[in-house]
């Protein structure tokens, strides 16, 4: 398992579009992928539990990944928050 934080670099936050493009990065892998926010951890291949974060821009989150290509999931869930579009 591996665990990180980073801080959201998406200017208009995590909006339906930019989270229906966040689950389909991390539903590439087949590790558990999680993110957590506050008191609140959600499935990263959930739409649905991607939407009650209500994550904006600027803010901290914690990934964790847990499998067999869990680092690659990881860099890509992270390179993703990280990169405005």
């Amino acid at each position: 398992m591996v665990k990180d934080s980073v801080t959201i670099q998406i200017s208009s936050g995590l909006e339906t579009r930019p989270i229906a493009m966040l689950v389909q990065v991390a539903s590439q892998y087949q590790s558990v992928i999680k993110l957590e926010s506050g008191t609140k951890e959600v499935n990263a291949k959930s739409i649905m539990g991607m939407m009650t974060l209500g994550l904006d821009n600027g803010e901290s989150v914690t990934i964790t990944a847990d499998g067999p290509d869990e680092d690659e999931a990881m860099a890509s869930v992270k390179d993703y928050l990280t990169q405005d579009r």
